[in-house]
């Protein structure tokens, strides 16, 4: 059964929708989740997560048919982007790689796109869904990769990873 609701990318709610649950378990006091860069980190994960084992699973078709045609060896891309995709969201999570995953993760959304613009242009099927319209998932890839770029953007973390410290000249 195909659903026609394009404009639901399942990835981007969920990332909205982990976004506020890790956040408001930093309001009730979860020391990890207090600011919203660290909420944000641990639902950038939760997210990629979810999409790098749809590159293993029953939607591992619909990606593969996504890959451009000019690019050799899809199966083997879709296996290589799931892989990465996985290995970024646990970098997001270890304060020492966040800043590389983070950047790595959204090079990475920039290579994948044209996959959307084939995906869009002839129409496909994702997960039982007709692909999303290249002008919205432009838009939604935009706040992926400014997120990321905001959530693993230069601080200083204290030991514990519990939040960001001011940076700045020691004092004296």
């Amino acid at each position: 059964m195909i659903h026609e609701h394009p404009y639901v990318v399942v990835p981007f709610v969920l990332l909205i929708g982990a976004l506020l649950l890790f956040r408001t378990l930093g309001v009730l006091g979860v020391r990890s989740l207090r600011s919203w860069k660290l909420a944000a980190r641990y639902a950038l994960a939760t997210m990629f997560v979810f999409t790098s084992a749809s590159h293993f699973t029953g939607t591992r078709a619909d990606l593969v048919r996504m890959v451009p045609d000019v690019l050799p060896y899809p199966e083997l891309l879709v296996t290589v982007t799931g892989v990465l995709e996985l290995l970024g969201a646990v970098g997001l999570l270890r304060p020492a790689t966040a800043r590389y995953a983070g950047l790595g993760l959204a090079l990475l959304l920039v290579a994948m796109f044209p996959a959307n613009v084939v995906a869009s242009q002839e129409g496909l099927v994702v997960a039982g869904t007709v692909a999303t319209p290249l002008w919205f998932r432009f838009f939604v890839q935009v706040v992926f990769i400014s997120m990321l770029l905001w959530a693993t953007s230069a601080m200083s973390y204290r030991r514990s990873d519990t939040g960001p410290t001011k940076t700045g000249p020691k004092p004296r």
